[in-house]
């Protein structure tokens, strides 16, 4: 069936084909005449952000929520540029988002025209693939094309750059468009000997360790990692974009490793023979100074992209692949050899590092309300079904470490880039997608401050997010390392929230949403419970907190995993520094 219309009709044809139900935006004059048709569709909902960023975010919240591929879209210029922080941290945490900017008309592209910026250029390093059209017969078959590679193999953004001239001029629309991607060819199936191989360490190792990263959780693959992990009896660490891909409560959960990973966690690795690297990247968070990461342990490490497999730590076994069939591969392969390993005494020594060493935290003798309670009590009301959206900074760490996390998915937090402002327009984004879930945004004072501009976008789109800023009035993590290795002066990380300005409680009243404050711990119950019950408009609470609450445990920047501090100046005792 093939129709005459004009390309930015085709546009809105093409994204209601591939499935589009919401797009998240702000019009200008080079993305204009797609907004024109836009009007008039009945199956894509345009959400009016109030900053191309916030759109872009509310993309990546959506996407993480749902699994499908989120939209964002912006005009020319500074629209396009603002789209840019939040398309490097799809870049960075693998998250499906295709952004559609519009651009000067083709025979102005190179003039510096007004609000024109090389958008394509800019975002090559931190996009999966970009496309420039400046011929409306490409529409429709690159839209098809831009899903398609956002959404397979190692999922990614995808940028879409059109021209105002090929938006408006005629185009003959045809669906569907046959796709010319030669050379794109993920490769989902693992090779069979790499299978047995790790099958054959997995049953000789006495120290084994499941390395489970982000990617186990976009291959939708917890249940068969639950199935390998009890098939074998090994231990599980889950990183900060796993959490919840095996369940907290489960006996064979180490915690999060990393910087401020459980102690648990970081010895399980650093004392292990073999880890089972799972959908990792082996990056600087987690391996600490990568010369004294695990020395003594042989790697094992499937990911579905090649580029990352002895990236940083070389693979003695690397599996290319899709975490779900690599996985189902091993169970297959480990049940076929009727091999079991003894990992008695590991698990004497792992469940000590866990008794001896829980995560804890310090209160305040002056009744100042502890953040760490903050998240515990949150994570006891509004329980394991609901998703939990973090900024970036202290929170972020309290909200991975103090929350329990039962199912996958429900911790979206901007892992790699680690990009403040990203919980608000995220949660937002999540909600969206998940209508009938209860959605917290974890926030910072600093990062609020940044995106909270999108209250306004919520209040009005009927969407009614849950916000708990954790207030300690500084950029907290920034003055925490301040404290530990700046000699206390605290250059430029004062808020001064103390003053309350803002005054996040009139702040949220302002734009629309219920604004609460919480200063007592003996509060804290009633006022989440309160914020709970209001189902109809946004909530934003103002947890007043200890300025000098730290995250604890902490491997320093650069250190080794080996020099973990379970608070200043103390750290564990490993089982065999007397030997």
């Amino acid at each position: 069936m093939t129709e005459r219309m004009t390309g930015a009709q085709a546009l809105v044809r093409a994204l209601e084909h591939v499935g589009v139900d919401t797009v998240f935006g702000i019009p200008g004059g080079a993305i204009l005449p797609a907004y024109d048709p836009l009007y008039d569709s009945t199956k894509v909902r345009h959400v009016l952000v109030r900053h191309e960023q916030g759109a872009g975010h509310a993309a990546e919240g959506y996407a993480q929520a749902t699994g499908k591929v989120g939209v964002c879209m912006a005009t020319s210029g500074p629209g396009a540029t603002n789209l840019v922080t939040p398309i490097a941290d799809a870049f960075m945490d693998s998250v499906p988002i295709v952004a559609i900017t519009g651009q000067v008309a083709a025979p102005m592209i190179g003039t510096d025209a007004f609000q024109e910026a090389d958008i394509s250029g800019i975002t090559m390093p931190i996009t999966k693939h970009n496309f420039l059209i400046t011929d409306p017969a490409e529409i429709p078959r690159t839209i098809m094309e831009a899903f398609h590679i956002a959404s397979t193999g190692r999922p990614g953004p995808v940028l879409v750059d059109i021209s105002k001239d090929a938006l408006q001029a005629q185009t003959t629309f045809s669906w569907p468009p046959v796709m010319q991607l030669p050379g794109y060819r993920p490769v989902t199936r693992p090779h069979s000997k790499q299978i047995r191989e790790a099958a054959k360490l997995i049953a000789e190792a006495r120290r084994p360790v499941l390395y489970v990263g982000g990617g186990v959780h976009k291959a939708g693959a917890a249940a068969e990692l639950l199935q390998l992990a009890e098939l074998t009896a090994i231990p599980v660490v889950t990183t900060l974009m796993a959490r919840g891909t095996f369940p907290d409560s489960h006996p064979q959960h180490m915690g999060m490793p990393g910087m401020h990973g459980s102690v648990s966690a970081v010895g399980a690795l650093q004392k292990s023979d073999l880890i089972i690297g799972l959908g990792v990247r082996f990056d600087d968070r987690v391996t600490g100074d990568l010369s004294s990461f695990a020395p003594g342990a042989k790697i094992v490490h499937a990911d579905i992209d090649p580029a990352e497999i002895s990236k940083n730590r070389h693979a003695d076994v690397p599996i290319v692949g899709d975490c779900k069939e690599v996985i189902n591969d091993l169970v297959g392969a480990i049940q076929a050899s009727g091999q079991k390993g003894d990992y008695a005494d590991w698990w004497t020594t792992l469940n000590g590092y866990k008794e001896t060493y829980p995560l804890g935290y310090e209160t305040f003798e002056d009744g100042t309300l502890a953040p760490q309670y903050v998240m515990e009590r949150l994570s006891a009301i509004a329980g394991p079904d609901a998703y939990y959206v973090s900024g970036v900074g202290q929170h972020q760490m309290w909200a991975a470490q103090f929350i329990d996390y039962e199912n996958p998915g429900t911790f979206i937090n901007s892992g790699g880039l680690g990009t403040m402002g990203f919980a608000v327009p995220a949660a937002m984004g999540a909600k969206m997608g998940r209508p009938d879930a209860t959605v917290w945004a974890i926030d910072g004072d600093g990062c609020f401050q940044m995106t909270n501009q999108e209250l306004a976008t919520c209040a009005l789109e009927g969407v009614p997010v849950k916000i708990a800023v954790i207030n300690n009035g500084n950029l907290g993590m920034v003055r925490q390392w301040q404290t530990l290795f700046y000699e206390e002066r605290y250059s430029n990380t004062n808020l001064q929230t103390a003053r309350r300005i803002p005054d996040f409680v009139k702040l949220a009243e302002a734009y629309g949403c219920v604004g609460l404050r919480c200063e007592r711990a003996e509060d804290v119950d009633a006022t989440i419970k309160k914020a709970m019950e209001i189902n109809d408009v946004p909530v934003v609470i103002d947890f007043v907190v200890h300025q000098d609450a730290m995250v604890w445990p902490m491997v320093a920047a650069g250190t080794s995993n080996d020099d973990i501090k379970i608070a200043r100046d103390m750290a564990p005792k490993w089982e065999n520094e007397d030997e």
